[in-house]
């Protein structure tokens, strides 16, 4: 049991902290910069970016959960499915995406309280990093469903090649060009076209393999099974909607508290993203495991995911606490060299601290849910969530930037209690896997 485990969430873990890393970076890369409203610019185009893709993040949420179903039932055609399904679904998001990404932008940032001079940047990152979308989108339903069928060394792969020329790119770009901000976003659009060239490679060799029937025999029959598919990423999406509320509402609201606090934000976010980036390493295991025990009825096969997921994220996160308890001080200092915005994150760095067994449970939750396609829970439980960070923010607002990471903290803790009772709740009625 803690093979199977490891051997699916050890390469998407690898690969997952690849992605901090890239913000780490990007975060040292402009923060080294002569102008705190660099770094400040860049978090928050990076951010109005990433709810944009994450808003849609449904697409491999769904598909994973599917994908893994249809191979713990044993159905080669509804694999094929929904991988079409999938795709279509994110190249129409995308055009439509890039029709009106530029009065978004116009819309979303006349909406912010930062300085002119980040509001500037962080335009000019959003409108620039907006071509990546039908990269980026169809990397979602590629990830799932690579995922889906218990593959997790091609995702790992695809991830790693993306973030890695990323890094690459925003070295060159940034500091061996000069670019700056637009450099930066540069690098993020060329990296994403270059995981989804893999990311295909791999689908296609899968295909091959097993024999999975073509894509356009596929076409006449492409919309069975269609409502279950849009009614889940319709629950996702709303479930989406509210999560980015929370972290969308964190860097405005930040950049509204000053420049050095958004850029102080900006740091101790990609704290958070290594967090969350290591632990969906065991919730993407978990899902799959998930899946694949629900398409073939197993409790034995879900209790034994559960179980194993369990303890090794507890573990991953104890290292975490450490790690920041100790060395956090240390890894602000080597992501920014401004005194203002390191004695500003020093400040706040406690709520990273006990932020990862506090989260730990939301994500192995996330993964449960998500591979037995109940997306319907998953939606009420984040609007309660979602409920409890504006709450909390509210109500010790006077402690203004505390208030936010109290409210986040809140936020993350919420998440995981509310779904271990439903979880609770379903299995002692033997429903969880009806």
């Amino acid at each position: 049991m803690h093979r199977q485990v490891l051997w699916l969430a050890i390469p998407m873990v690898l690969s997952n902290i690849t992605i901090p890393l890239l913000g780490l970076v990007d975060a040292a890369v402009i923060g080294h910069l002569d102008h705190s409203w660099y770094l400040g610019g860049v978090a928050l185009g990076s951010t109005m970016i990433s709810v944009a893709f994450w808003l849609l993040g449904f697409l491999r949420m769904s598909t994973t959960g599917l994908t893994a179903q249809a191979l713990g039932a044993k159905q080669p055609l509804q694999l094929a499915r929904v991988f079409l399904q999938g795709t279509l679904m994110a190249l129409g998001f995308a055009a439509l995406f890039l029709l009106v990404h530029r009065v978004m932008a116009h819309h979303i940032f006349t909406l912010s309280d930062a300085s002119e001079q980040v509001k500037l940047y962080g335009q000019q990152y959003f409108v620039i990093r907006a071509w990546s979308a039908p990269a980026a989108l169809m990397n979602y339903v590629i990830l799932g469903w690579l995922l889906g069928t218990q593959n997790a060394r091609a995702p790992m792969w695809m991830v790693i090649i993306t973030n890695s020329a990323n890094i690459a790119l925003d070295v060159l770009f940034v500091i061996g060009l000069g670019w700056k901000v637009e450099g930066a976003a540069l690098a993020s659009v060329i990296a994403d076209y270059s995981g989804m060239g893999f990311g295909l490679l791999c689908v296609w060799r899968y295909w091959k393999r097993h024999n999975l029937p073509s894509l356009r025999s596929q076409l006449s029959v492409s919309t069975d099974g269609l409502g279950r598919f849009v009614k889940l990423n319709r629950d996702i999406f709303l479930r989406s909607l509210c999560l980015q509320a929370a972290f969308s509402f964190m860097t405005f609201q930040g950049a509204a508290f000053g420049d050095q606090t958004v850029a102080a934000n900006a740091v101790l976010m990609s704290f958070l993203m290594v967090i969350s980036y290591g632990m969906d390493g065991f919730a993407y295991a978990m899902e799959a495991m998930v899946g694949k025990a629900i398409g073939a009825n197993s409790e034995s096969q879900l209790k034994a995911a559960i179980t194993g997921s369990f303890f090794w994220s507890l573990m991953i996160c104890l290292g975490l606490t450490l790690v920041f308890g100790y060395y956090g001080e240390a890894l602000i200092r080597l992501i920014t060299d401004i005194p203002q915005v390191q004695s500003t994150a020093e400040r706040y760095l406690p709520w990273l601290v006990a932020m990862p067994l506090t989260s730990m449970w939301c994500f192995l939750l996330d993964g449960i849910f998500i591979g037995a396609t109940k997306g319907r829970e998953m939606r009420n439980t984040m609007f309660v969530a979602a409920c409890t960070f504006f709450v909390v923010f509210y109500l010790f607002y006077p402690l203004q930037n505390h208030a936010l990471w109290a409210a986040m903290l809140s936020f993350m803790a919420m998440r995981g209690l509310s779904l271990g009772v439903i979880l609770t709740l379903q299995w002692r009625r033997e429903a969880f896997l009806v």
